[in-house]
């Protein structure tokens, strides 16, 4: 049985700051953004290289804004990666390895979007 994890809805407060934080900052893909009614719009985006996106809308998700924690973007190379987001003003943590005897490391910086849902850019190294 195969398992695909392919969209994470996200609690926001403000969905064109976010649409903005999400595309213009990360540089996330605007999949769509559809409005039915004044109830109910949704706005999907991708990570760049990713097979799993994000949406977030009115009438989306229940939760509150800013309760998401950790999910992970994982890189190829960490420091070129929050370089990027830094030039593009994202208010993004050092980089903190973490490593254990015979095993790779692993490295991690985080930020947080607009509403406080928190993000952790990831690396592992052999």
């Amino acid at each position: 049985m195969d398992l695909r994890l392919e969209l994470v809805p996200i609690p926001v407060a403000d969905v064109d700051r976010a649409k903005s934080f999400y595309s213009g900052q990360l540089g996330f893909v605007v999949d769509f953004d559809h409005r039915v009614s004044d109830d109910f719009r949704i706005v999907q985006l991708t990570p760049p290289g990713s097979a799993c996106s994000i949406a977030f809308g009115v009438g989306v998700i229940d939760t509150p804004p800013g309760s998401v924690r950790g999910l992970h973007l994982v890189v190829a190379d960490i420091d070129t990666a929050r370089a990027e987001l830094l030039g593009r003003g994202v208010d993004i943590s050092e980089v903190t390895d973490l490593s254990a005897p015979g095993k790779p490391t692993v490295s991690y910086a985080g930020f947080a979007d607009p509403d406080g849902n928190t993000w952790t850019l990831q690396q592992v190294r052999d």
